[in-house]
């Protein structure tokens, strides 16, 4: 965010005269962290932190900016428009298309923070994710992720006789086993609503069979034999799953009270499983057809366009110091189990290894952890984000196309076609 900074020379001049101002002050910056965590005690920690960099960079101030989650994206583009933009942004790698397409991040600075860490400092797969559409810069530095696959009861399929189901096939005669509709018993708790999160479900099927909403030279593919087999599939999946539009909500209750025995989540399922006491009985895959595909959301801080020189620095000094293990470490454990660290250090780290709430959860970090070489996520191909991906998710268009199959029972053949022409006419509008 710019600040005047004749006036705050001004003030100082006025100082002198009265006490005598150190020609230091003069260069002290004030630097604005946006973040989604407006919960009292992630702000806490995040002041904390705030007050580490600040005592290792006294001419550095960090104010923070908590924003509601549902508001975030909004307020994003309002600040943008009257030029208030704060220096660093929390920011998810969906939404950095977005920002990217509108020309709000400061590449440069991006990937000289990135270029200083290395990119052997990050976990295989996870700079391909926040990559730019031409594949030669960043839209964030990455801090922290949250994973989506199949979580499971140990016990519920041993009793079935079923095991761990690593296929498609196998997902789906588990689903099939499970369900006992007739006291209300299903399958799986699989998405089906006209949401974010159904989009996310059905990609992490479709890239596993090779599907993607783009092929490399940019070309919408939504209608291609592999997207149609995946919709196929999702639709008899659903088969198995509660009746009417399900969502987050309904997802995660069906798995919590025994209505469903499999449910696909994120890892933020982990702190209610946890509360629980049913930690071992839990079970994680990732069902695979052609490729293993997990879905995931990366977490970035940015630095904005439009700064002074002296406000890009002091934002690079303070991106630089989160992106320290011991740092990052803890911000991963505002949320421990739901956010896992993207740097090996960070995961290596004693403040995150060897924290209590990780180590409660046994091998299970490092086996999530082990699946970012297999993240895909729609709009990735090879090294390319193709920023128009931003707007398709933004206009429902893939999770109404699963629900009109699932929910709707309609055909598909002609369902995918629609929604073809549908992404078409938006391109040609953006």
């Amino acid at each position: 965010m710019k600040t005047s900074k004749t006036l705050l020379a001004s003030a100082c001049v006025a100082a002198v005269l009265l006490s005598g101002c150190k020609q230091d002050d003069v260069q002290q910056v004030t630097i604005e962290f946006m973040h989604s965590s407006v919960e009292q005690e992630r702000q806490a920690v995040i002041g904390e932190l705030i007050t580490r960099f600040q005592k290792e960079n006294p001419d550095i101030i960090v104010k923070q900016v908590p924003v509601e989650e549902d508001a975030y994206n909004t307020k994003i583009i309002t600040l943008a428009r009257s030029g208030a933009l704060p220096e660093v942004l929390e920011v998810s790698h969906d939404y950095a298309k977005v920002m990217d397409k509108e020309q709000l991040i400061d590449h440069k600075a991006v990937k000289t923070l990135i270029d200083a860490q290395g990119e052997s400092a990050f976990f295989d797969g996870v700079l391909r994710i926040v990559r730019t559409e031409d594949g030669t810069a960043y839209t964030g530095v990455p801090v922290s992720a949250w994973l989506q696959g199949i979580w499971y009861r140990k016990s519920v399929l041993a009793k079935a006789g079923l095991d761990e189901p690593k296929n498609w096939t196998q997902l789906l005669e588990a689903a099939r086993q499970l369900t006992h509709a007739s006291d209300k018993k299903y399958g799986i708790a699989l998405p089906t609503a006209e949401s974010v999160m159904t989009e996310q479900t059905f990609s992490q099927f479709a890239l596993s069979n090779g599907a993607n909403v783009f092929n490399a030279q940019g070309e919408i593919t939504v209608n291609s034999p592999e997207m149609l087999a995946s919709l196929n599939y999702y639709r008899d999946l659903s088969q198995y799953t509660m009746p009417g539009s399900n969502n987050v909500m309904e997802i995660k209750d069906a798995f919590m009270n025994g209505t469903a025995p499999i449910a696909v989540y994120s890892t933020y399922l982990l702190p209610a499983i946890q509360q629980d006491g049913t930690l071992e009985d839990l079970g994680f895959v990732v069902p695979t057809e052609k490729t293993p595909a997990v879905f995931g959301v990366i977490t970035a801080l940015t630095l904005t366009t439009g700064q002074t020189e002296a406000e890009t620095k002091a934002a690079e000094k303070f991106v630089s110091f989160m992106g320290q293990a011991k740092n990052t470490a803890d911000w991963v454990l505002m949320s421990p189990g739901s956010m896992l660290p993207l740097t090996k250090a960070a995961a290596q780290d004693p403040a995150y290894k060897d924290n209590p709430a990780i180590k409660a959860f046994g091998t299970l970090p490092e086996q999530l952890i082990a699946q970012f070489p297999h993240m895909q996520v729609f709009g990735s191909v090879g090294e390319k984000n193709f920023t128009r991906m931003g707007d398709i998710t933004g206009s429902a268009i893939i999770s109404q196309m699963v629900n009109q199959v699932t929910v709707g029972k309609q055909e598909t053949t002609p369902v995918l076609e629609r929604s073809q022409q549908r992404i078409q006419a938006l391109m040609q509008k953006k």
